[in-house]
């Protein structure tokens, strides 16, 4: 049983992997958007560079740092028998591969953005990330500095980068006013009686009037619910937006407690009763979800224009020989955590 569980996170999780890909922001990255073709170099090329943005190269070592410690994590988690799963043809670790490529490629492109905004570090953020390197770099052993390549200037370099990827979406979304009224985030509660359309409209629709005869004699709603409706779920929270027009137009405007008339809608007819006017927490989350949504579509803008002018190139060769690691004596996993330990929680200037 145990066993049975443990193959259902594998699944899950290859499930969520190319979600994961656009970790910075959510937003889409050159080598995810299946719309961007790889260009094979035969030319010009360092031959231990993989991929190339614009200007910005990304080296091997590089990428096999952000494999090997992104590779160790969830092997940390699921065990490393996790890389023998495979999911419509394609193995985990390939997954995993893409991953870390696209989240290089938006790390460099949002650096080549921060160059033309001219968004830089701060002397406390230089000093934050030699600190960060210095203890990454003492948590590795001589083994894992020699196979990746690895000195505390290089570690600071990458997390100068990751630092100013960060900066890059906090300058662009810095207009964005935080601030949502209850009314425009606001989250009804209804439940509703649907009775789904057959051919014989006519008749459906006598049956709705019916049960809504019912309900203004005074029978109890879920009562009347559960012997007529054809949707099991009673209750329903919703912001605008979510629901079709016909029912959204009378839910936020019924009074609490208030019974609705009959509703016709494409998929049958339905029958609302208030249960709340604003419900307080699906609303507080909503204005949550709203202010991220804005702040996705303003970086979005940017990003994506600037991304879609660069020259994207992959060195095929270099790519196809990038696999992972499999030495115990490698365990290093750290990465992201020190960075986290020092700048993560930081307020970006």
């Amino acid at each position: 049983m145990v066993m049975n569980r443990k193959w259902k996170k594998y699944l899950v999780l290859i499930a969520i992997c190319t979600g994961l890909a656009a970790c910075l922001t959510g937003c889409k990255v050159p080598f995810s958007d299946r719309t961007v073709e790889r260009v094979v170099l035969t030319t010009g090329f360092d031959k231990e560079g993989v991929f190339r943005i614009g200007t910005a190269v990304c080296s091997k070592d590089e990428f096999m740092l952000y494999l090997t410690n992104t590779q160790n994590r969830y092997e940390e988690i699921y065990g490393s028998e996790i890389w023998n799963v495979a999911s419509e043809n394609q193995t985990l670790e390939d997954k995993i591969k893409d991953m870390v490529g696209a989240q290089l490629a938006q790390i460099k492109t949002m650096n080549l953005l921060a160059k033309e905004n001219h968004v830089t570090m701060t002397e406390e953020e230089k000093k934050l990330v030699s600190s960060a390197a210095k203890e990454y770099y003492s948590s590795l052993n001589q083994h894992e500095i020699d196979t990746l390549n690895l000195t505390e200037e290089i570690i600071a370099e990458y997390y100068s980068e990751y630092l100013i990827a960060h900066k890059v979406y906090t300058y662009i979304i810095r207009d964005i006013n935080p601030e949502i009224s209850d009314d425009e985030a606001r989250t009804v509660t209804v439940d509703w009686i649907y009775l789904k359309s057959p051919v014989d409209e006519f008749q459906i629709k006598q049956k709705a009037y019916n049960v809504l005869a019912k309900l203004q004699a005074g029978e109890d709603f879920e009562a009347v619910a559960n012997e007529y409706s054809d949707d099991p779920v009673l209750t329903h929270s919703f912001c605008k937006g979510v629901e079709s027009p016909e029912i959204e137009t009378v839910a936020f405007n019924l009074a609490e407690g208030e019974i609705s008339d009959v509703i016709f809608c494409i998929d049958g007819y339905y029958i609302l009763r208030c249960v709340s006017t604003l419900n307080r927490q699906e609303t507080d989350d909503n204005k949550i979800r709203m202010v991220e949504q804005r702040k996705n579509e303003a970086f979005n803008d940017v990003y994506g224009s600037f991304a879609k002018e660069q020259i994207k190139q992959l060195n095929e060769d270099a790519w196809e020989e990038i696999e992972l690691i499999q030495d115990e004596n490698i365990q290093t996993s750290d990465f992201f955590a020190v960075y986290d330990q020092y700048l993560g929680e930081m307020k970006l200037q």
